[in-house]
């Protein structure tokens, strides 16, 4: 497994990628012995969730069973987590899938990707699940993808005035939310409100795999199923005794996921 950390260039001190809210740390990982200058594989774009980052479980176990299967693959931090640039404040689903898209969009460029599956967890998972009904019509879109525990639920907490154990008053919330230190804007909380998630998604036409716990408490699983019911070639992966980190049944799920890469993503 070859690792390019490529949040930086080393001369310059510039990110490779940048999205609306500043540049846009950024990891590719190849398959051992890969020559970029003359091979070629597929990619998987792997997003991660809420307060997450491309460093935390599951991006990194994926990525590397990944590259063992052939697949290559770019982790990224959205805005205002991890390395990348931004304030969590000004942070939105809406400039989440633009960091998305300008990572898909760098992807498109590499000599050496032939085809490019999304991978999300969480809240990672709604912004694959919408760039994917997004790119539906143009000609480059990704081929398959994968929705772990997709956080459809972000949209009725807002509606209720609600964010993990932080209440505010959903009709007029304040300037920001305190959410285990960080601060949820008041952006981010309207437009959740408002968020076409469903509606977004179901547009993709490709073949997507949904894994949820059975357990989860954060995103019940009822919400996997509703994603189920309204793409058109979907596979719905319930597993029992697996809560939202899916920290579990860390073989089966990341089994579960590869699998599917390397049988779709050719």
């Amino acid at each position: 497994m070859i690792s390019i950390f490529s949040r930086m260039f080393k001369k310059n001190n510039q990110f490779r990628v940048y999205g609306e809210q500043g540049g846009i740390s950024t990891a590719i990982t190849l398959p051992d012995g890969f020559n970029p200058e003359s091979d070629k594989c597929p990619m998987a774009i792997l997003m991660h969730g809420f307060m997450s980052s491309k460093r935390l479980y599951p991006i990194p176990r994926i990525a590397k069973e990944l590259a063992r299967l052939g697949i290559g693959s770019i982790s990224f931090d959205f805005n205002a987590h991890g390395k990348s640039e931004g304030k969590f404040i000004d942070m939105t689903i809406a400039n989440e899938i633009s960091d998305a898209k300008a990572v898909f969009d760098y992807v498109c460029t590499l000599p050496y990707v032939t085809e490019v599956a999304f991978v999300g967890h969480s809240q990672g998972g709604v912004i694959a699940g919408m760039l994917a009904g997004q790119l539906e019509d143009e000609s480059r879109k990704p081929l398959c993808m994968v929705q772990m525990a997709p956080a459809a639920v972000l949209k009725d907490d807002a509606i209720a005035g609600q964010c993990m154990n932080a209440k505010y008053d959903p009709v007029n919330p304040p300037e920001y939310v305190n959410v285990m230190f960080h601060k949820l804007g008041r952006t981010f909380i309207k437009a959740a409100q408002q968020l076409p998630i469903y509606e977004t998604s179901s547009r993709y036409t490709g073949k997507v795999c949904l894994i949820h716990g059975k357990d989860d408490k954060i995103v019940p699983f009822s919400y996997g199923e509703k994603y189920h019911e309204l793409y058109k070639n979907s596979d719905l992966h319930l597993i029992e005794g697996e809560g939202h980190m899916m920290r579990n049944k860390k073989e089966e799920i990341v089994g579960i996921v590869t699998t599917f890469l390397k049988e779709n993503l050719k």
